[in-house]
């Protein structure tokens, strides 16, 4: 029993080594080149003045940035420009933003007036972008058709002097031909109403529309409840819309 017990050991003691021997092939070489890695990265943001305050450590191929920017974006372009360098296992990025203080509100102004006009043209009907702003972290959500909008939209905020973090909970809409027929006809269904045509004028204040696997969802302001109500009234109108959610605020 003594023996059984003994034997039954050594093969799971083996059955570990065996499991755990990938991880420490892994570990050996990355931590033989921390110092290769940490040369190259501080090279590379010396280079450059925007990281003059920026500093990195390695350890088993893993980089660490601490320091501060004075932009958002600068801290991502700091831990892409990192995960460059060779044989880089991943990145840890601490680095502080500590350009202009603004506050909550003149932020959340600045930065949904920027919003407004993304991607004004045709397709910014169908896009929708919120934002709220506590302590400098601005949180963006809303939806978007291609994955551009909320691109565009990321980029005005991440090069906003004060951001200090950001949270992305823009969600983009499946590809789908049956809810692009929704939106083509929601979208005429609205604007071709004399009541609603002035709302196509201000490329960036349009009525939104926004479809999800056949389900509709009107956003934006509106002059007053009448206009609302038509709105919603247009939308409930269209073939092929499962449902409405009328979301459209009154100016006021």
């Amino acid at each position: 029993m003594t023996r059984n017990y003994f034997s039954k050991l050594l093969r799971s003691l083996l059955a570990s080594a065996l499991l755990n021997a990938p991880l420490l092939a892994q570990a050996a070489p990355a931590a033989r080149y921390d110092n290769q890695i940490e040369a190259s990265v501080e090279k590379k943001l010396g280079a450059k003045s925007a990281f003059h305050e920026v500093k990195s450590s390695v350890e088993d191929g893993i980089v660490t940035l601490t320091g501060s920017v004075d932009l958002y974006q600068r801290k991502l372009d700091a831990a892409k420009l990192a995960r460059k360098v060779s044989n880089v296992a991943g990145v840890r990025n601490l680095i502080e933003v500590s350009g202009a203080n603004v506050s909550d509100e003149q932020l959340a102004q600045q930065l949904s007036k920027k919003l407004a006009y993304v991607r004004s043209g045709y397709d910014i009907t169908f896009d929708f972008f919120a934002l709220g702003v506590k302590d400098g972290v601005v949180t963006v959500s809303g939806d978007d058709r291609t994955g551009v909008g909320r691109d565009e939209a990321l980029a005005d905020v991440y090069n906003q002097p004060g951001v200090k973090d950001v949270i992305n909970e823009i969600a983009v809409e499946p590809t789908s031909l049956f809810d692009d027929g929704i939106r083509l006809r929601t979208a005429q269904a609205i604007y071709r109403d004399p009541v609603l045509s002035k709302y196509a004028i201000d490329p960036a204040k349009p009525i939104r529309i926004v479809v999800v696997n056949g389900h509709v969802t009107l956003y934006g302001v509106v002059d007053s409840a009448m206009d609302k109500n038509v709105a919603g009234l247009r939308a409930n109108q269209v073939f092929g819309a499962f449902s409405v959610d009328n979301k459209l605020a009154v100016r006021g």
